[in-house]
């Protein structure tokens, strides 16, 4: 796998992206309630890749035939994810919250082969058995803590049930639309659909934020929504599968790492030993195969 230059900042730059955005999300929450957060974010984020890529030639139409496709494509991939996760950071430390998330890959491969019958290698497996080793020792540690929040552990996992669905559904779809139009498309229902379930859930918020809290929210929208997306999208049509496994094998670490730099969590050994869990699943589950590797 040899990367050039800029496939390489670009690589360690997402990582950093994604890394870090659990604890942002965490730091946001201490002023902000969780789906005012994700409405007011996504927003702002889905403004800032519409009049990206359309300055880049990328048309954003979007023919009625598609509307029920993108919908469906939406409520999973973008609305499920981001409405579960931010629960699990209200509930959770932001570190643990990463690890517990990216056990996608993991129900992408189980989703996959019960549903659509694709084949359980003994890889696959593996990776399950890692995975769920780090969601027991997380989930029993957070039942035996005095303060614990199981609750925050199935938020967590329904959110990564919900990008895994997703993952499956898009890789499935016969839209014939650049995948940046159908991205922002989701983005732009999903932050109608936050603004709607926050109005209805949750008191208005008073708007008066401290400047720390406008760099978390500029954080969220510009780099998490903007950003971040825009990388993803130009590394994904050049990246070698091996190196976007090794990015999300390193978010965990990430996220647990700066979680204690940025809003003073301290990890205990579980989430060290879950992190490394997830790490190692992720791998089994998606690096390639020693016969489908190039020599």
């Amino acid at each position: 796998m040899t990367l050039t230059r800029r496939q390489l900042f670009g690589l360690v730059a997402l990582t950093l992206a994604w890394g870090i955005n659990w604890p942002m999300m965490k730091f946001a929450l201490r002023e902000l309630s969780p789906l005012y957060f994700r409405a007011l974010t996504m927003s702002a984020g889905t403004v800032m890749l519409l009049l990206w890529y359309s300055s880049r030639g990328v048309s954003m139409k979007l023919p009625r035939v598609a509307w029920g496709p993108v919908l469906l494509l939406a409520l999973p991939n973008i609305f499920g994810w981001h409405l579960f996760s931010i629960l699990g950071v209200k509930e959770l430390a932001s570190g643990r919250a990463a690890t517990l998330g990216f056990t996608m890959p993991i129900w992408t491969v189980l989703l996959a082969a019960v549903f659509f019958g694709q084949p359980l290698t003994r890889r696959a497996l593996v990776g399950m058995a890692c995975a769920g080793s780090a969601v027991a020792l997380l989930m029993a540690h957070e039942f035996t803590m005095l303060a614990g929040r199981p609750l925050g552990v199935l938020w967590m996992q329904l959110a990564a049930v919900s990008w895994a669905l997703g993952t499956i559904l898009m890789r499935r779809t016969t839209l014939k639309l650049p995948t940046e139009t159908i991205t922002v498309w989701m983005m732009l229902v999903s932050a109608w659909g936050f603004w709607a379930v926050a109005a209805a859930l949750e008191p208005p918020p008073v708007w008066q934020f401290s400047p720390s809290m406008w760099g978390a929210l500029t954080w969220g929208a510009v780099i998490n929504y903007g950003v971040a997306q825009v990388i993803w999208f130009g590394l994904a049509r050049s990246l070698p599968p091996q190196a976007s496994t090794f990015a999300l094998m390193a978010v965990p670490l990430v996220g647990t790492v700066s979680a204690a730099l940025l809003v003073h969590e301290v990890p205990g050994w579980t989430d060290w030993v879950a992190a490394g869990f997830i790490m190692a699943a992720i791998g089994s589950a998606l690096m390639p195969s020693r016969q489908n590797a190039k020599p």
